[in-house]
C-alpha cells in the first residue's frame, strides 16, 4: 500500500484528531470527502473498540450528516447498546459539527460451519474494461483505488472489482473489513444508470450487511440503481471477495439535474 487516507494529529486532550489526505477527495467536489474513507476510519475505530469482546460486526450503517470537509476532523467510538450476545456500537466524525456517523450491530460468534450457505455463487474476475469516461480522469479518492470494471455481458447488473491502495490511518495495519469499507461506497458509481455530466446522484448513506467477514484485499460490487419519479433513488449491491459472496449494500440517492 502507498500512503494513507488519514494522518493522526495531536489530540490536545480531546477526541482523536485526523488529517485527511488528498486520497479522500470526492469526485463530486474536491473540497469534500468521498464517502468510503470516513466509513473506513469509523469502522476501524469500532473494530478497535470491540477487540476481545467475542462479538463481530454484522451490519455497518453510515449516515452522511453534512458535507465532510477535506480538513482536520475528530472521531470517536462508543458503545451505544451493550450486550454479551448482541451489541450496538457507534462512531462519529466531527468537523465544526457532526458530519458522519456509523452505527454497527455486533453479534456473538459461534461455530456454524456445518450450516453455512451463500445466496450467490462466487464471482470470477475477468479482464478489466475501461473505467467509465466520467470517472476516468478524476483525481483524489480514485488515485488510491484499483478499479476494474467487468464486461457486462452475462450479468444482470454492473460489476466492478476494487482494491484500496492506501492505508486507512498512517501505516497502521488494515483489516479486510476496513479495506472493504474503503471501497463499498463505490456501489453508487458502479450501478449508475444516469450520466453524471447531466445529473447529480449523491448518496446520503451506505448500509452494509455481512453474513461473513470479508477476506483479502479485492472486492467486487454487483450493483444497480433505481430512480423514482420524484428525485429519490436507491442503489443496491451484492458484495463479494475472491472467495465468494459476503453480503449486501444499499444507498439512498438524492437525484438532481445539473
Amino acid at each position: 500500500m502507498t500512503g494513507c487516507y488519514y494522518r493522526r494529529l495531536p489530540a490536545d486532550g480531546g477526541d482523536p484528531a485526523f488529517g485527511p489526505t488528498d486520497y479522500t477527495r470526492s469526485n463530486w467536489d474536491l473540497e469534500i470527502q468521498h464517502g468510503s474513507p470516513p466509513l473506513a476510519l469509523l469502522t476501524k475505530l469500532i473494530e478497535e473498540l470491540s477487540a476481545g469482546s467475542g462479538l463481530r460486526i454484522g451490519r455497518l450503517s453510515l449516515d452522511i450528516l453534512g458535507a465532510i470537509p477535506v480538513a482536520p476532523v475528530r472521531a470517536r467510538a462508543w458503545v451505544q447498546r451493550p450486550g454479551s450476545r448482541v451489541a450496538m456500537m457507534a462512531a462519529e466524525m466531527v468537523a465544526d459539527r457532526a458530519v458522519a456517523r456509523v452505527t454497527a450491530w455486533l453479534v456473538a460468534v459461534s461455530d456454524t460451519t456445518d450450516i453455512a450457505s451463500d445466496r450467490y455463487r462466487p464471482l470470477v474476475e475477468g479482464p478489466a474494461a475501461p473505467i467509465p469516461a466520467a470517472f476516468a480522469d478524476v483525481s483524489g479518492y480514485f488515485d488510491a483505488v484499483s478499479w476494474r470494471p467487468q464486461d457486462p455481458e452475462g450479468h444482470s447488473a454492473a460489476v466492478s472489482w476494487f482494491r484500496p491502495m492506501a492505508h486507512i490511518v498512517d501505516t497502521d495495519p488494515t483489516t479486510p473489513l476496513q479495506r472493504l469499507a474503503a471501497v463499498v461506497d463505490c456501489a453508487n458509481g458502479v450501478g449508475a444508470i444516469l450520466d453524471p455530466n447531466r445529473f447529480f446522484f449523491m448518496n446520503t448513506d451506505t448500509v452494509v450487511h455481512l453474513h461473513r467477514l470479508p477476506t483479502g484485499s479485492d472486492f467486487a460490487l454487483r450493483a444497480r440503481a433505481s430512480v423514482g419519479p420524484d428525485g429519490v433513488g436507491v442503489t443496491t449491491a451484492e458484495v463479494f471477495d475472491k472467495t465468494g459472496f459476503v453480503g449486501t449494500a444499499a444507498q439512498t440517492l438524492l437525484v438532481r439535474r445539473r
